[in-house]
């Protein structure tokens, strides 16, 4: 059974309140682990696909029949940190085991065939951890700590994670909706690029590093103010796909650097 995932809103600091709990953002595929009363497991994107044929070594893993858990699915570098390119790497394999996958769980939608939704969040918490009694390299369950949410985000840029997330202790669990009882806090990287072209068809800005070296391509935070002061610069050349302008430099936001050197996720900041 598919039920859809309550998401995370936005906040651009942390904040301490022990009226929160605050917990690690794992960087990997969101999951909606289904088991039906008769057993059969079955794997949900956030967006309602069915995944279950791609990660075979999950649908044993000890779940009870008529549970609904809400959680990431990971794959783990060598030093133990999410690693989204090896994630999404299996994921668009067809028929790929490796590298192993993790299921990690945050939240508990349906136990014995009842929601539970409408249980307060730290007693799905407590559910939970009586579902998942023992972690392991296949399931696991997130950790959390009440509070210190400045104190942790300071720990997660430290270590080049991906962010946090605060939760509302009292919370309930909202299927579908976006809720500011659950809010995530990215830890973005900054740098300074040049916008040296764009897409005729589709939206989106080529960029270079200061030195020249192309970084990835930019849709993400232009303004239509931005988008006019780029369509008016000088175009150096074309092609079938893209026209070239004269470099123009600006401040970019970007979740971490990919395997490849270019920017995950960049986002436009403000011109230079």
């Amino acid at each position: 059974m598919f039920i859809s995932p309550m998401l995370l809103q936005r906040v651009d600091e942390p904040f301490d309140s022990a009226d929160y709990i605050t917990e690690l953002k794992l960087d990997g595929i969101r999951l909606i682990y289904s088991v039906d009363d008769e057993g059969k497991v079955r794997l949900y994107t956030r967006h309602n696909n069915e995944v279950t044929s791609k990660f075979p070594e999950l649908t044993n893993i000890g779940i009870p029949a008529g549970t609904v858990l809400d959680g990431e699915l990971i794959v783990t570098d060598k030093d133990g940190k999410p690693d989204f390119e090896a994630m999404m790497n299996r994921f668009v394999s067809e028929r790929n085991s490796t590298p192993p996958v993790s299921f990690v769980a945050f939240d508990v939608i349906k136990y014995n065939n009842e929601r539970v939704t409408a249980s307060t969040l730290l007693d799905r918490k407590d559910l939970l951890a009586d579902i998942i009694k023992h972690d392991s390299e296949q399931l696991s369950k997130v950790q959390y700590i009440t509070g210190m949410g400045r104190a942790y985000f300071d720990v997660v840029r430290d270590q080049s994670l991906e962010g946090i997330v605060l939760k509302r202790k009292d919370s309930r669990y909202q299927v579908g909706k976006r809720s500011s009882d659950w809010l995530k806090v990215i830890n973005y990287q900054y740098t300074e690029v040049f916008i040296t072209g764009y897409r005729k068809k589709e939206f989106g800005l080529l960029l270079t590093d200061l030195e020249g070296k192309n970084v990835g391509v930019m849709e993400l935070g232009v303004s239509q103010h931005a988008k006019e002061c780029i369509s008016n610069a000088a175009i150096l050349d074309e092609n079938e796909n893209f026209r070239f302008i004269e470099p123009l430099k600006c401040r970019a936001k970007f979740r971490h650097y990919t395997k490849a050197g270019l920017l995950r996720l960049p986002s436009f900041v403000e011109w230079t």
